[in-house]
């Protein structure tokens, strides 16, 4: 135990399980990272979205080094993200397996149309981000890609996002709309 003043702090703590555990306190939303289309659709659920720049418009996602994702953006040059509402976790659930369907079936499944890019995007989907590959890092054992967005599209209406936390799926109350953020965070 530490001593920081009258307060008793545990020792850190630097193995896999505690991080993995410290981690799955951070809500993140859950979205279907997609590359191709039609007979060529690959597609994988993925929390690790992250909005990079406003200009020029960048996102990150983060994919396993030696997974089969990688390659197939590296080669295609671009992926699309589809932001997953409370009625897609069934899908979210499905493309997370190993044994996960791909190709005309994948897009079927999902309900996907091809996107300006080529890529697998899904209408009913909260929203979606058609990218290019601008860059790659590697980052221990995932790889961490980013993509300049040059197509995007917001669902009207006012679905509940699909949101990961603890290990589980969590509801989201509905937000009161903040008519003077407009956007920005407080």
């Amino acid at each position: 135990m530490t001593d920081t003043g009258g307060k008793t702090l545990a020792e850190p703590m630097t193995d896999l399980a505690a991080f993995r555990a410290a981690m799955g306190r951070f809500p993140t939303g859950v979205t279907l990272l997609t590359q191709g289309s039609g007979d060529r659709t690959v597609v994988m659920t993925l929390n690790s979205l992250t909005s990079v720049s406003l200009d020029p418009m960048l996102l990150l996602v983060s994919v396993k080094s030696d997974g089969r994702m990688r390659p197939r953006i590296v080669r295609g040059e671009g992926f699309a993200v589809n932001v997953l509402d409370e009625s897609q976790r069934d899908l979210a659930q499905e493309f997370c397996r190993p044994d996960r369907l791909a190709g005309q079936a994948a897009m079927t499944r999902i309900g996907a149309v091809e996107g300006t890019l080529g890529h697998a995007v899904i209408p009913s989907a909260e929203a979606y981000f058609e990218c290019e590959l601008y860059a790659e890092h590697e980052a221990g054992d995932h790889v961490l890609l980013v993509g300049r967005v040059v197509a995007l599209h917001d669902r009207p209406g006012e679905a509940r996002p699909l949101v990961f936390h603890r290990g589980g799926y969590a509801r989201v109350a509905a937000a009161a709309p903040d008519v003077t953020a407009r956007g920005r965070a407080a």
